[in-house]
């Protein structure tokens, strides 16, 4: 499974040896768990466990939620309150659901920023970047119309909003729109359709989740030096790496189980804190909200979508030299779904042969100016789109764009890197080398 020279599982028993022969699933599981992995690793690793676990938790949660929601715009509601006030530990079983979105959601955004920093998406691991990045849009998706299917007021008047952008696409936008909603506005075909696919699309994702596990597994795992496992005998690996088991499987459990206690903390005493009020308010399409937001996790690229209105140059310039067919809207919907392209296409715009940001000095100050820009676009998002709010957004829109297509590239011929570890075993005995001595020291030589 791995590149990387290690152990392979071999069948002990008879039964082993028959069940080897048939489906070597055993071996699957055994090479899986027991893959090399780099023994730098830190805590910012512990987001791919989070994740998996996470997902699985929506899912569980998801099937039992089913099984009293009713898809239908006059049952929606209050098959929703149904499930809060009469199934037993419906309120628990929908809050942990609820908020499990934000956890996936935060456990993503930093797993996708440590792998910005430490350049995880670089050769070999190209293939696995854009995977992940194809998940986080299935996320996206699933997250929004799993938003609509309460039938609150902030569900409805968000998808009438979202769903309303693909009528921004020249030519076949009105098209794309009515058969996206199922008819000509948002009704019981949109409600039945979110639904359908919001079920559907986790299964997806856990599929590609599988592919993407498969993917590192076979490059290697990247790690804080960049500097990649020996792989010219299985003992210079054995230097560079330790088993996935025992070492980092008990690590990351410890990490999921300080997470964990966090998130229920928030599910048992704050199960609504990153919610809308609106949306404990039925669906009425005659009534629209005073300020119509999106969740939390969507407000950087709603931000985007809103900052470039008919008043931006490069909007009118756009618009100019296409005789209008791209217009404000469509330049905001090509620019929202155009922040996550460039972060997908990070593995070509960087020109560097230094993988990890950690050596990187100039890289350093561009890439932590970009993570707090992505903390101004969430908080702008949640603003009205006036006063100097729509002027904030529109400066963290341009520098988000000007990291990844100037500043990235220009970056790995302009920047001078720092002396990199020959090996990462080098870099382990220059972070824990002195500690594990005074231990060896310590500990009581072996009996004879």
């Amino acid at each position: 499974m791995s590149g990387i020279p290690h152990d392979h599982y071999e069948p002990q028993t008879g039964g082993e040896k028959w069940l080897h022969r048939r489906l070597p699933i055993v071996a699957l599981i055994y090479d899986t768990i027991m893959i090399p992995t780099p023994k730098n690793l830190n805590w910012m690793w512990i987001w791919g466990i989070v994740l998996t676990f996470t997902l699985v938790l929506m899912i569980v949660t998801g099937i039992i939620l089913v099984m009293h929601y009713t898809p239908h715009v006059d049952h929606a509601f209050a098959s929703v309150e149904h499930i809060m006030r009469n199934v037993n530990g419906g309120h628990m079983i929908r809050y942990i659901h609820q908020n499990g979105a934000s956890l996936f959601f935060v456990a993503v955004y930093l797993h996708i920023f440590r792998g910005l920093y430490y350049g995880s998406y670089k050769e070999p691991r190209e293939v696995t970047w854009i995977i992940g990045m194809l998940i986080y849009l299935l996320m996206m998706a699933t997250a929004f119309m799993g938003y609509v299917l309460p039938w609150g007021q902030m569900s409805f008047w968000g998808a009438t909003v979202i769903t309303g952008l693909f009528g921004a696409i020249p030519f076949i936008g009105d098209t794309l729109l009515v058969w996206l909603q199922g008819g000509p506005s948002i009704d019981n075909a949109t409600l039945n359709r979110f639904f359908s696919l919001h079920y559907l699309l986790p299964f997806v994702i856990l599929g590609l989740v599988i592919v993407h596990i498969w993917a590192f597994h076979t490059t290697g795992n990247n790690n804080p030096t960049g500097v990649e496992v020996r792989r010219t005998s299985k003992e210079e690996a054995e230097r560079d790496t330790l088993p996935f088991w025992p070492y980092f499987v008990i690590k990351d459990l410890f990490a999921l189980a300080l997470i964990l206690a966090v998130f229920f903390a928030v599910v048992g005493f704050m199960p609504n804190y990153l919610g809308h009020p609106d949306n404990y308010i039925e669906a009425n399409p005659l009534v629209t909200p005073a300020h119509i937001v999106p969740e939390w996790y969507f407000l950087p690229f709603y931000a985007i979508l809103r900052a470039f209105d008919d008043t931006v140059w490069i909007v009118q310039f756009a618009s100019l030299i296409t005789g209008g067919i791209i217009d404000a809207k469509f330049f905001g919907v090509l620019a929202m779904f155009g922040a996550i392209v460039v972060m997908a296409l990070a593995p070509w715009l960087d020109t560097s042969s230094v993988r990890s940001g950690r050596y990187r000095p100039m890289f350093k100050w561009w890439f932590w100016l970009l993570c707090f820009t992505f903390i101004v676009l969430m908080w702008v998002g949640a603003q009205p789109a006036e006063g100097i709010y729509p002027y904030i957004a529109l400066i963290a829109s341009t520098y988000w764009f000007a990291y990844f297509l100037v500043i990235l590239p220009l970056l790995g011929v302009i920047e001078k890197p720092l002396p990199q570890p020959e090996t990462i075993e080098d870099d382990f005995k220059a972070e824990y080398g002195k500690s594990a001595d005074a231990a060896g020291e310590a500990s009581p030589a072996p009996a004879e």
